[in-house]
């Protein structure tokens, strides 16, 4: 099959650029709109996501073939009505129960998890949903078109699509860490093997930090030898700090960070984070390192305040929603066993709020960023762009982003409660010139590869052609 007159470049990913509540289209940001933003219309460029919701299925049965443009903002988007029962098993019962799990070690492995006969009907959505988007790209390409396939949602999507259009330059793109081996060996052998077969598909397979490449290619070796002509890549994805810089002082952020300075305290320091209720933001140990700086530095009573905003994440799975319970009952332990009548410790808001977040970002004397494990986290990039007057960044090793801003920031042992205790202390005590020459580092870091370049980097190498690979100094076997 060959398309004569379809799109020039193809971006497939699970979420695309416009969400519906009724009839009325949301459109979204990121560094997937902003990369298509920045080539242009004239580049012909398609966008293939998924209905995710009824009112998104309902908006994809009225345009089948391409949403209309008032509502994308002029791109060329279209979305698949996939079965919602389809759809249900394959987002949520195996690329958010199984493949993050698996990528960011999160199971209790004396009990999970379990490969049964369920779980194979399940995988078997998954090979659906996957082929579904194949069978789109395949229809839409035109002859030679780059694809740049985004995520662990659709990890089959290249080698599904390089059977059906050898003539394509196909890429993809995991923004999640990759498990070594030692843990990829988790899942079944038969589905290990088709997630890396699938992947590498790809001309080329791209990553968020040489780790997470290198964890994909160890796992590829220990399997098939070698990845297969598939060549690596590294694009580290980076805060927008025109963006960033300028909504951060909109009227409606300059509101929430007077309300904000009136629910802290005039003369209080602040300790900040920012994140979804997601298992592996690893906020339930980030407020029991503040505890224990309340119980070992008695100096700091009624002189901090841990501002956290925990964003509820994925309640449709029981565990996310239990893990935000546990949030909120800790957070009001530590207020009642430390707070008096005139100082709460923890304020916590679940309510997600991005002008309040930002408000947060300027206010912060130290950011905690504590992920057990993360392919970047671009909050720990964004902070540092933001601050006004510098922040010490508390960053976990295991995130993506240590990799560029570890010299700068003060780096943690996730699972060290203590240890990340001092470094919040260490944080609260560091002088203003260091601190704020720290930030000055940290944002230039954090803005090296901004959403556009970012996009644009995948794009342009995946273009050129099959090349050395980003890891090594040898092309790839």
């Amino acid at each position: 099959m060959v398309v004569e007159h379809g799109a020039a470049i193809v971006v497939a990913s699970n979420r695309g650029p416009v969400s519906y509540t009724g009839r009325e289209a949301r459109r979204g940001g990121g560094g997937l709109v902003s990369g298509l933003s920045a080539i242009g219309p004239e580049a012909g460029a398609l966008w293939v996501c998924a209905a995710l919701g009824e009112d998104d299925r309902e908006a994809a049965r009225r345009s089948p073939s391409r949403l209309p443009e008032a509502d994308t903002g002029g791109q060329a988007v279209r979305m698949l009505d996939i079965p919602p029962e389809t759809f249900g098993a394959a987002y949520n019962d195996i690329a958010n129960s199984v493949l993050w799990f698996v990528h960011h070690q999160l199971y209790q492995t004396p009990l999970e998890p379990v490969f049964d006969a369920e779980f194979r009907r399940k995988w078997a959505a998954y090979e659906a949903y996957n082929a579904a988007f194949a069978e789109a790209i395949a229809e839409e390409a035109a002859e030679g078109a780059a694809v740049v396939v985004q995520d662990y949602h659709l990890c089959l999507v290249p080698g599904l699509l390089r059977a059906r259009r050898p003539d394509l330059r196909i890429g993809h793109f995991s923004h999640t860490p990759w498990a070594p081996p030692d843990y990829f060996r988790i899942l079944p052998d038969d589905i290990a093997e088709q997630l890396l077969e699938g992947i590498l598909g790809a001309d080329r397979a791209a990553f968020l930090t040489e780790r997470w490449a290198e964890a994909f290619a160890r796992c590829c070796e220990e399997r098939f030898g070698d990845t297969r002509g598939t060549w690596l890549g590294v694009h580290g994805l980076g805060a927008d700090a025109d963006f960033l810089r300028e909504r951060s002082h909109r009227p409606d952020v300059a509101e929430r960070m007077a309300a904000l300075r009136e629910e802290i305290g005039p003369d209080r320091k602040t300790v900040v984070r920012v994140d979804r209720t997601e298992l592996s933001k690893n906020i339930v140990r980030g407020l029991r390192a503040y505890e224990a700086l309340l119980r070992d530095h008695p100096e700091h009573r009624e002189r901090v305040v841990h501002v956290a905003f925990a964003y509820p994440s994925r309640q449709d799975l029981a565990v996310y929603r239990d893990y935000t319970a546990e949030v909120e009952r800790v957070a009001e332990e530590i207020n009642s066993a430390y707070g008096t009548p005139d100082w709460r410790p923890v304020v916590l808001h679940v309510k997600d709020d991005f002008a309040r977040s930002l408000a947060a970002y300027r206010l912060a004397d130290v950011a905690l960023v504590n992920p057990i494990r993360d392919g970047m986290n671009l909050v720990a990039k964004e902070i540092p762009v933001v601050s006004d007057d510098g922040c010490a960044l508390v960053l976990s090793r295991e995130a993506g982003a240590y990799a560029e801003l570890g010299e700068d920031a003060i780096g943690v042992n996730p699972y060290d409660v203590e240890q990340t205790a001092r470094a919040l202390h260490e944080g609260l005590v560091m002088e203003p010139d260091e601190r704020a020459e720290r930030t000055k580092r940290l944002a230039a870091a954090a803005t090296a590869l901004p959403p556009a370049a970012w996009f644009m980097a995948q794009l342009e190498a995946l273009r050129e052609g099959p090349g050395k690979s980003d890891l090594t100094d040898e092309t790839p076997d």
